[in-house]
């Protein structure tokens, strides 16, 4: 990490362990540091050795806390910024916005950001007081320019220009970029192949060029964020293209994605089962965690909750702009227990290649019910876990979990979301698997969630975001293949792929990688089932 020396780094756990190996990594680099942790007499030690290195006295300061204890932390923010008047947040995030549907979500999610953080359509932001030099916790999505423009670190390609020209002239067209937005001239026509092999091959070393640059402009990248759709032809196509090239390029960066995956009934395209399945059999080995929705979800929602009988997809949107920001408020703002790209990864995957979470993001209410309806920690945490709510099309009841992430935001303490989960574990229907006794990750930000003028959703004190990683899943997946099934049975279109360089052999090849997920996920099932029955003799 280079041109680090003299930013703020605040490490929590210093006094032994990782916490105390990050403190004399950082002390090596020139940082102005703040070790923080229980064990008086270890930080001292530690501080010493980062003094004998070579750091100066006035850049290392102590203190002693409790990162479980809120006023501990509200304390040790304080102290820090008194000493050293910032601090320096060192893990950026790019977000890669791909095709028609990545794009819209794009419009949603920056909206909502720039509401958030204060930030003007034109990119200035009036409550902002150290323009161009200062390290606030938003610029891990948002660069600062001398002028005091903040640009979002993000890159939007379609391949062709109609979507893409939306946001150029746009209420946002000031804030982005030119460079940042992409466009080819001929589009994907939902193919898959067009997509990764012809018109795609044509964008791709202009899009990591741009990906490339922003790069450079970070400090200490974290990973990619990746908006996209599993059936369109670029959503398809050109994201696993893209997915394959910088695991080459950035081989050590984190890659989640945000996916529109086919629903049951509601399709915008016939051949969305082949883009699919082409597109998650390269995937699966270059993407750590995608978090999926689909619309015929959020349209029941929108229906159901909001009272929107004929939703847009501006209505779908501003909905995963909720969830997105919920998941990414906590490298964005301040909070309690906050969580970071890797964590979602190290507590949500038990296995490498069982890594699609599913969403739920809760309340969902209108300005009229608001009102009438209790917000309270425990119901919201409640309605998580009820099948209405999950933004895809499949019954948890019927599966196993095997990891949550609660991610709360807004007036929340730890008591209240610590007696809303055991009363959780003690609900019959939501059963966990055997060999993952503790089931849940917490994260709690003080940000309570905004919202946008104008919109469906109500104001609220607080919300949650629930991400599950459950067995559950395994029924979307076997819907998927299922219609693959019939239409390739009949090498129904399948022409068209092979036109664009694609061989017949890929589709079996692919196909072939989704029965292996499938089994992979009825293992996990099954094991859990097993375990419960050796219980019971």
């Amino acid at each position: 990490m280079s041109g680090l020396s003299n930013k703020v780094v605040l490490i929590t756990g210093a006094s032994s362990g990782i916490g105390a190996g990050a403190a004399l990594h950082f002390a090596s680099l020139g940082c102005r540091l703040a070790i923080c942790g229980r064990n008086r007499e270890n930080l001292q030690k530690i501080m010493k050795q980062c003094i004998d290195s070579g750091l100066p006295d006035e850049k290392i300061m102590n203190i002693l806390g409790d990162v479980c204890v809120v006023a501990d932390c509200e304390r040790t923010m304080k102290e820090v910024v008194e000493r050293y008047g910032q601090l320096d947040v060192l893990r950026e995030c790019i977000s890669i916005h791909i095709g028609q549907a990545g794009v819209q979500m794009g419009n949603a999610c920056w909206e909502l950001y720039c509401l958030e953080h204060g930030i003007h359509p034109d990119g200035q932001m009036p409550s902002d007081k150290t323009i161009g030099y200062g390290d606030d916790s938003f610029n891990t999505f948002f660069s600062e320019t001398g002028t005091g423009k903040h640009v979002p670190r993000a890159v939007f390609v379609d391949l062709e220009p109609t979507v893409v020209d939306e946001v150029r002239t746009g209420t946002y067209r000031h804030l982005f970029h030119p460079e940042q937005l992409i466009t080819g001239k001929e589009d994907a026509a939902n193919n898959y192949a067009r997509g990764h092999y012809t018109i795609g091959k044509e964008c791709i070393d202009l899009t990591l060029d741009r990906i490339r640059k922003m790069s450079d402009q970070c400090n200490g990248l974290q990973g990619f964020l990746i908006f996209h759709s599993f059936g369109g032809g670029t959503g398809s196509g050109f994201a696993s293209l893209l997915m394959e090239r910088l695991s080459v390029d950035f081989p050590k960066k984190s890659k989640l994605t945000f996916s529109i995956y086919p629903a049951p009934q509601v399709s915008t395209a016939v051949v969305e089962p082949y883009n699919a399945i082409l597109y998650t059999h390269p995937t699966l080995e270059h993407c750590e965690v995608a978090f999926i929705v689909d619309n015929q979800a959020i349209y029941e929602i929108c229906r159901r909750n909001l009272s929107i009988d004929r939703p847009t997809y501006t209505n779908l949107n501003r909905l995963i702009g909720q969830i997105v920001s919920s998941i990414t408020a906590s490298l964005r703002f301040d909070g309690a227990l906050n969580v970071d790209l890797t964590e979602f990864q190290t507590n949500l995957v038990p296995y490498p290649r069982i890594h699609f979470p599913l969403a739920t993001y809760a309340p969902v209410l209108s300005a009229e019910k608001v009102g009438h309806e209790q917000v309270t920690v425990a119901e919201i945490t409640k309605a998580c876990f009820e099948p209405q709510n999950q933004m895809v099309n499949c019954d948890p009841r019927k599966g196993k979990y095997m990891a949550v992430c609660m991610l709360y935001r807004g007036d929340v303490v730890p008591k209240d979301v610590n007696s809303a989960i055991s009363m959780i574990k003690k609900e019959k229907t939501i059963q966990f698997v055997e060999w993952c006794p503790t089931g849940f990750k917490v994260g709690i930000n003080y940000q309570p969630p905004t919202v946008v003028p104008g919109g469906d959703l109500a104001k609220v004190e607080r919300a949650v975001c629930c991400l599950c990683n459950t067995t559950a899943i395994m029924d979307a997946w076997m819907r998927i293949d299922h219609k693959f099934d019939l239409m390739f049975a009949k090498r129904a279109f399948v022409h068209w792929y092979v036109g664009e360089g694609m061989e017949e052999g890929e589709f079996s090849e692919a196909r072939e990688d989704l029965a292996a997920l499938e089994l992979d996920y009825q293992e996990v099932q099954e094991d859990a089932a097993s375990d419960e029955d050796n219980e019971e003799y």
